[in-house]
């Protein structure tokens, strides 16, 4: 699963593709992000949206080690109360993501993009723990260019008209965008 995502670009540029306000003085995360570490997420709907930094990762149920960071089993009791409010989705920008593939000892980094759009986004979910916020994002079936290297699961990646209604829309009309993205519109390169 997805446990790494880079998210390169100006500033103006990011706040541009994720439909909200440039604010000149905000806060890029480093451009390799991991879990426990603060990214960047848009929360909020139509011109209420705005940027915020939280740690990627949920904290875990009893007996389950590390956070939790990508939401595969939607009906768990676990994500439905998040999924269920449009104010606890949120939009995570990226430039690309990685998976491994390989023979231990000899794996390398794929990573996927899009080529027409250099910023785009998953869809994701928080929630404010005493700790700071937290986000985790969604993963579904994988395309056929990402199951060639990841058959389990890929993130969802939204259209950039579907923003809003992943931030809006009651989640019986939001949950249908957690669908693979289609792999023609993707490209991947080996490091």
């Amino acid at each position: 699963m997805c446990n790494n995502y880079r998210l390169r670009g100006a500033a103006i540029a990011i706040a541009e593709a994720m439909g909200i306000p440039f604010e000149a003085d905000i806060t890029l995360p480093p451009a390799d992000l991991f879990p426990k570490r603060p990214a960047m997420v848009v929360t909020g709907a139509g011109e209420s949206r705005r940027a915020a930094l939280m740690a990627w990762g949920f904290p875990p149920p009893p007996n389950v080690r590390g956070p939790i960071t990508n939401v595969r089993n939607f009906a768990s009791p676990f994500w439905r109360q998040a999924l269920a409010q449009p104010a606890q989705r949120c939009l995570i920008p990226a430039s690309e993501f990685c998976e491994w593939q390989g023979e231990k000892g000899a794996k390398r980094q794929c990573w996927f993009h899009l080529p027409s759009r250099p910023i785009f986004a998953f869809a994701g979910i928080w929630r404010p723990t005493p700790a700071g916020d937290v986000f985790a994002m969604l993963t579904c079936d994988p395309n056929p260019l990402v199951a060639a290297v990841h058959p389990k699961a890929m993130p969802v990646i939204l259209h950039a008209e579907d923003h809003e209604r992943w931030l809006a829309a009651p989640v019986a009309e939001a949950l249908p965008l957690a669908a693979p993205f289609p792999s023609q519109l993707m490209a991947m390169v080996t490091d």
